[in-house]
């Protein structure tokens, strides 16, 4: 606890801000009372969605931030509205990963912003340090493959839980007007161990083929769209994939990049395909 105040704290006065102090103040104050609290609120009587957008809002430097392609989350916002879903396939970075995101589109897409559901890991409700941040965010917890096997007589008790998860997802989908952010590596990026260098941690092909059927077999029109984005540096994860719950928090403040491409369609990428196999 000391450790991620202080951390918090260096990171927010980095941001030259003149209520810094006051900042870190208020939002740790409300912070450790949440993480000492078993609570099971959403946005009432406690709101956990603006806890956190204040929380993380002081990590960002925006100033140098960036969003790219603005016209297709507008496109993205029309689909929802006729009654279509949508799922983005992401790149995963931080525990921060939601907040950023909300953060960049509030101004402009604030219904994204507000209603996105967020396929995550276990780890969002086991860890306690965590569980105040997911707390006001749609969720779908699922088992990262990362972790399946940590503890082998669990094993049979997480995939059944991942099904659940999919049939959540599924009813959800066939009422229409859904946007859900999966991560398809299963787990954060991290640099290479050799040359530093940051790269998006390979996509599970099996994942994104689930969230394919699942989309098609909705009944409701859906589109699928790349999201990638770029926050490592506000709380990079350890370097190594880490079975204990209590990894090091490490926080700075810096700034931001989120874009997002053309939809996909993997019916004309397979018709460009000399091969079934291929």
């Amino acid at each position: 606890m000391e450790e991620l105040y202080q951390n918090y704290r260096n990171a927010v006065f980095q941001s030259k801000n003149p209520q810094a102090e006051e900042i870190v103040l208020s939002n740790m104050a409300v912070a450790l009372d949440r993480i000492f609290m078993d609570v099971k609120a959403i946005r009432n009587p406690f709101d956990y969605y603006m806890f956190v957008q204040s929380y993380i809002h002081p990590l960002i430097d925006f100033r140098s931030s960036y969003v790219g392609n603005i016209s297709l989350f507008r496109e993205m916002e029309e689909k929802l509205q006729q009654g279509d879903n949508v799922i983005l396939f992401s790149n995963h970075q931080t525990e921060a990963d939601p907040a950023v995101i909300a953060l960049l589109l509030e101004a402009k897409n604030p219904h994204i912003a507000e209603n996105m559901i967020y396929v995550a890991g276990d780890r969002i409700i086991t860890d306690p340090l965590c569980k105040p941040f997911s707390m006001g965010r749609n969720l779908l917890c699922v088992y990262s493959k990362n972790h399946m096997y940590d503890v082998p007589e669990l094993a049979e008790m997480k995939k059944r839980a991942n099904m659940r998860s999919l049939k959540e997802m599924v009813m959800l989908l066939r009422g229409g007007s859904k946007i859900i952010w999966i991560a398809p590596s299963g787990g954060r990026d991290r640099p290479d161990t050799v040359t530093k260098d940051l790269y998006p941690a390979p996509f599970d092909a099996s994942s994104l083929d689930n969230m394919r059927r699942i989309m098609e077999n909705a009944g409701v029109p859906g589109h699928i769209y790349p999201l990638a984005i770029l926050c490592y540096d506000i709380m990079p994860p350890p370097p190594q994939v880490e079975k204990e719950i209590g990894e090091k928090r490490l926080i700075s403040f810096h700034g931001v990049g989120l874009s997002v491409a053309q939809k996909i369609s993997f019916h004309e990428i397979a018709a460009a395909c000399g091969d079934a196999e291929e």
